[in-house]
């Protein structure tokens, strides 16, 4: 494509008319359902760097310029937005203002090297100039100690292709390392810091955006956990890696720096204004729209997933405060393909939905055993509080706190009997493992009811099928634990089922495996065919991510059991061995003494005693022969 068919197309100087900044690997849908919630139609909007085709679709309402520096991304771009700008940050022409800023890439993919060097703190100034007052600037920073590096198997230094080029060095003064500085560097660009977000578990794929302020107030937050872990466990599945990055991140939030090792932050700044305009977050609730001009009500356009546009007034949960944005926006990817959000109302946080679920194309191959079903309503209503289930599982078995144990297995048995109608369950209770449970005090409730089981279960079933999974990870994961090391999962899951007070069988362990093949199938149904719960050992490394440390672990454990069974067959064989010498000594004995007179006086003497024996047993034969046909003819 050519300047001639693309006019929208502008060229000052500096582009690079043969480089791209589309990486194979990116997508960030939370970013877009949050400048879905901060723009307002009909909004001035700026996208510094690579535009992503999910916040291109949130922001279909807005007059939206791109500022790139590849001519390739231009001309892919240029049908969808209303003006293209290609070149670096000095290209943009002095004067322009916008609404909102994005830079959702960074600022290192602002900058052309085909231009004018201006640094990562000239590239801010510049963005900062054009951003009109009252407006905003959405602001992605990469973290240089996230857990995306901490974990990586090779140094982020080695990188030799495209995607790890960048015109900033990393001892640049200008370029800040955490938010703090950050904030500084805000400050002197006149810009004023606000929201701001821990993006996980990639920064170029990230899934969730969770508030830093809220992830260091209720740093045991069951939900942080929950996402943390899920979106650590498969942000990072088929990868190599040197440690578990869902262990790591975990940890950090229970030390309260979940926030500090985050792979990159999302920050949102404003430009303050002395003329009575209000910031971008109160525009996000209360800006006047096309509608409102016309006396229709205040709309601010939401998008699913697949960039469908939501009903005006859709982005804004019931109960939500004015101008205040989610606590966490969430991609769920096994969910339907939607966001979730979670918002902080009057009565605390609660579960929001931005779109509408898209139904599935075809049914599944296993429709005839379909177990797992998605609620098109879930997640709604208040998010319930308390600890994860399985942090607090995984914590008494490090400490060996059987005490502990029991009184939460059995709670939790307890929990699910009342939770039955005759003796099964069904919804979202029975599908919901240990990693979807919350615990505060002795009250038991679902975090996450997406999922639900339309067909009766047995309890303990259902009982069985949630401590298999925590056993396999507990096995798998190498955590310690207060029972015998010789145990094989299904031997663990029965005796956690003795802990929660229950007698369970092989019987109700195979029922529990079968019914987590089918929830695996029916949870990735949109697959062309599911993994199954293939049979684990304690030796094997946890499923998905390929992590060093844990590989390590994995092979210890293998090695600790083949010793243990070379020490076992060598003791089979010395017994083996012993007994077989025993024995030969016993033939040579008796050898030695079928050859001696006495032996052979012995046998003379039996012989006769033998023979009248056999003789007394003919004669007792048939005289009991004898007697049974006299009786049978009636004499």
């Amino acid at each position: 494509m050519t300047t001639e068919t693309a006019p929208t197309v502008a060229l000052p100087g500096g582009e690079m008319l043969t480089w791209s900044d589309q990486r194979a690997e990116g997508g960030n849908r939370p970013l877009a359902a949050l400048a879905a919630r901060l723009v307002p139609a009909g909004a001035k909007v700026l996208l510094a760097g690579p535009a992503d085709p999910a916040v291109l679709d949130a922001l279909g309402q807005a007059r939206v310029t791109c500022l790139l520096r590849g001519y390739p991304d231009a001309a892919a771009v240029a049908g969808r937005v209303d003006r293209v700008v290609v070149a670096g940050a000095a290209g943009l022409p002095y004067g322009a203002e916008y609404d909102v800023v994005i830079a959702a890439g960074g600022l290192d993919t602002v900058e052309s090297v085909e231009g004018t060097r201006l640094g990562w703190g000239g590239v801010l100034a510049r963005l900062a100039a054009v951003v009109r007052p009252g407006g905003a600037l959405l602001l992605r920073l990469d973290n240089p100690l996230g857990v995306h590096r901490l974990v990586a198997a090779s140094g982020w230094y080695v990188g030799r292709d495209d995607a790890e080029w960048s015109v900033g060095g990393v001892l640049d003064d200008s370029r800040p390392a955490n938010l703090e500085q950050l904030r500084l560097r805000l400050g002197t660009a006149g810009l004023r810091l606000g929201d701001c977000y821990a993006g996980y578990p990639h920064p170029e794929a990230t899934t969730a955006l969770l508030a830093t302020e809220a992830l260091a107030r209720q740093a045991r937050s069951g939900l942080f956990d929950a996402v943390l872990h899920d979106a650590c466990t498969s942000g990072y599945a088929g990868r190599s890696v040197l440690a578990d990055p869902a262990r790591l991140a975990v940890d950090a939030l229970y030390a309260g720096r979940a926030a500090d090792l985050a792979p990159s932050w999302l920050v949102l700044a404003h430009r303050p204004d002395t003329g009575g305009h209000q910031p971008m977050t109160i525009l996000a609730a209360t800006a006047p729209t096309a509608a409102t001009a016309t006396g229709g009500p205040s709309a601010v356009t939401a998008t699913t997933a697949h960039g469908d546009a939501t009903a005006p007034g859709d982005a804004t949960a019931p109960g939500d405060g004015a101008g205040r944005l989610p606590v966490a926006v969430l991609w769920a990817g096994r969910s339907g393909g939607r966001i979730v959000e979670v918002v902080d109302g009057p009565h605390g946080w609660h579960w929001h939905r931005s779109g509408p679920v898209v139904p599935r194309s075809a049914p599944a191959p296993y429709a005839s055993r379909e177990i797992a079903q998605l609620d098109p309503a879930a997640p709604h209503g208040p998010v319930p509080d308390g600890r994860l289930l399985r942090s607090l599982l995984l914590d008494g078995c490090l400490r060996r706190d059987t005490a502990l144990l029991r009184r939460l297995l059995r709670g939790y048995a307890d929990w699910l009997t009342g939770q039955a109608d005759h003796g099964r369950l069904t919804g979202a209770v029975a599908l919901a493992g240990v990693d979807n449970l919350v615990v505060a005090g002795d009250r038991f409730a679902v975090l996450d009811p997406t999922w639900r089981a339309d067909e009766p279960l047995p309890v303990d079933v259902v009982l069985a099928r949630a401590l298999w999974r925590f056993a396999t990870d507990l096995l798998t994961g190498g955590y310690a634990h207060p029972w015998t090391s010789t145990l094989d999962v299904a031997g663990l899951t029965v005796v956690l089922g003795g802990v929660a007070g229950r007698d369970f069988d092989r019987a109700v362990v195979d029922a529990a495996l079968d019914i987590e093949a089918a929830v695996r199938r029916g949870l990735h149904a949109d697959r062309a065919a599911g993994p199954d719960a293939e049979p684990v050992t304690p030796t094997d490394p946890p499923p998905g991510r390929h992590s060093y440390q844990q590989l390590r672990d994995a092979w210890l454990r293998q090695r600790d059991e083949n010793t243990r069974l070379a020490a076992a067959l060598r003791w089979t064989e010395e017994l083996l061995t012993s007994r077989e010498r025993a024995l030969r000594r016993a033939e040579a004995k008796l050898d030695l003494l079928s050859g001696t007179v006495g032996y052979k006086l012995a046998r003379l003497a039996i012989t006769p005693a033998r023979m009248a024996r056999r003789g007394a047993g003919a004669a007792k034969r048939r005289a009991r022969a004898a007697l049974t046909r006299k009786e049978g003819t009636g004499e």
